[in-house]
């Protein structure tokens, strides 16, 4: 499971990566409003979830990996950590079919700052902002799944359905990270 140092390829998921348990982290999340919060986005603006209309699709992962960067130590050992690259490829591929399916917003959502989402948003050509909660309010305020490495606070990957503001549907765990938004295609054309 381990890379040659310089090696990282973020776009590669591989197969013996462990598989997440369900903690019960994301219990308490179905029927909760979101918090009045702006996020900051990679499009320039922020982004207040809560007064949005209509449905929302908003995936959580835990960091986007960097093409030649080493990732932190131990990360592929750790449930869920690896794929979040993927994860979001995943959204891009099915984002007109979740436009057509009446998804008016998806966005992706980290704990990494605006600057370093940048980076990934364009190389991977997403045609959706990504929101920053480098601040962790957002992640506070909804008591989200967290684990720490390397110093940092990472979200534990899920995947929301939210509509008008509310959480209609939550995906946790999420695995495989490359199927989650073909799970979530899945879901919204079942509950039509």
């Amino acid at each position: 499971m381990s890379e040659a140092p310089g090696t990282h390829n973020p776009q590669v998921l591989p197969a013996d990566i462990p598989v997440p348990q369900d903690d019960g982290g994301a219990d308490h999340l179905t029927g909760r409003r979101l918090p009045d919060l702006a996020l900051p986005a990679t499009s320039g603006s922020a982004v207040n979830l809560a007064k949005l209309t209509g449905r929302s699709v908003l995936y959580l992962y835990p960091r986007t990996g960097v093409p030649g960067v080493d990732l932190p130590p131990g990360w592929n050992e750790i449930p869920g950590a690896r794929g979040c690259t993927p994860q979001s490829c995943g959204f891009r591929d099915h984002f007109a079919e979740l436009k057509q399916l009446g998804v008016a917003q998806v966005f992706g959502l980290s704990t990494q700052d605006t600057a370093y989402q940048q980076e990934a948003a364009s190389r991977l050509q997403l045609p959706f902002p990504i929101l920053s909660d480098a601040t962790l309010a957002f992640t506070r305020a909804l008591k989200l799944p967290t684990f720490g490495v390397a110093n940092m606070t990472l979200l534990k990957r899920m995947a929301l359905v939210i509509d008008n503001g509310v959480i209609t549907k939550v995906f946790y765990p999420v695995f495989p990270p490359d199927k989650n938004a073909a799970d979530v295609v899945a879901w919204i054309q079942a509950s039509r």
